[in-house]
């Protein structure tokens, strides 16, 4: 798709999301139009993302429809509400609500309150993610650890692709972690690795690809990597408690 193809599907885009707001969010102050489209990056099976901010709720909500052919992945909040899944998304390594808000085009009469928060979540993804520390931390490179282990066998393909399949998203993360950038989940892990180190990425992606194939060497190589900048492998020592309310009574 040439850039005037991209630029005429982003318009009809903002057409579709703003006649959303109008039709189905009666009462809302603004909105953001935001993914892959309004980026320009966008295919005509992507979806839209539309974050929709009212005065106030008793509760927020998300759904999905699709409006003039398009999917859209609606989510529906209060100026609290929303703060409430921007710092929880941030928390956890995912700055997914950040990055729609951040990123969105502002539809809706309050411009300035919409615009307000827009800044505050752009400087939340300037300054990165919190370093990778306590129980979270842990219990990701316990699990980067165990699962980069069951490589280090002869094992049929099948076996070795399943386990690539699982350590994907966990070294991702810890990758991209504990070097002080922001994690994604699915096809924002393999986009945000390119951004991070383009070679790196090359390199992870070539792992993953033979490992699908049933050889592991190249990925087990490329865990070990990482854990020389975690102090090593995890595995002794490591606890998890279960929740004091883990119990059922008979």
């Amino acid at each position: 798709m040439d850039d005037i193809a991209k630029q005429i599907l982003a318009e009809r885009a903002l057409a579709a999301a703003r006649h959303c707001v109008d039709r189905l969010y009666a009462g809302a102050a603004f909105a953001y139009v935001s993914g892959s489209i309004m980026r320009g990056e966008g295919t005509v099976f992507s979806d839209i993302d539309l974050v929709v901010v009212f005065p106030s709720l008793d509760r927020a909500w998300r759904e999905s429809f699709t409006e003039a052919g398009f999917p859209v992945e609606a989510f529906a909040h209060d100026p609290q509400t929303l703060a409430h899944y921007i710092h929880q998304d941030a928390e956890s390594g995912y700055p997914i609500m950040g990055n729609m808000v951040a990123t969105g085009s502002i539809l809706g009469p309050d411009f300035e309150s919409a615009r307000a928060i827009q800044e505050k979540a752009a400087g939340m993804l300037a300054a990165g993610p919190k370093p990778l520390a306590g129980p979270a931390y842990d219990a990701l490179r316990y699990q980067v650890s165990d699962l980069a282990d069951d490589l280090r066998g002869e094992r049929p393909p099948e076996e070795v692709a399943a386990i690539a399949a699982h350590l994907y998203q966990k070294l991702a993360d810890l990758i991209l972690l504990g070097h002080g950038q922001w994690a994604g989940r699915g096809k924002w892990a393999p986009r945000l690795l390119r951004k991070f180190d383009p070679q790196l990425a090359s390199e992870f992606a070539t792992a993953f690809r033979l490992a699908a194939q049933g050889d592991g060497a190249r990925l087990l190589d490329l865990a070990d990597r990482a854990f020389a900048l975690h102090g090593g492998r995890y595995f002794d020592g490591y606890r998890q408690d279960a929740p004091l309310e883990a119990r059922r009574l008979e």
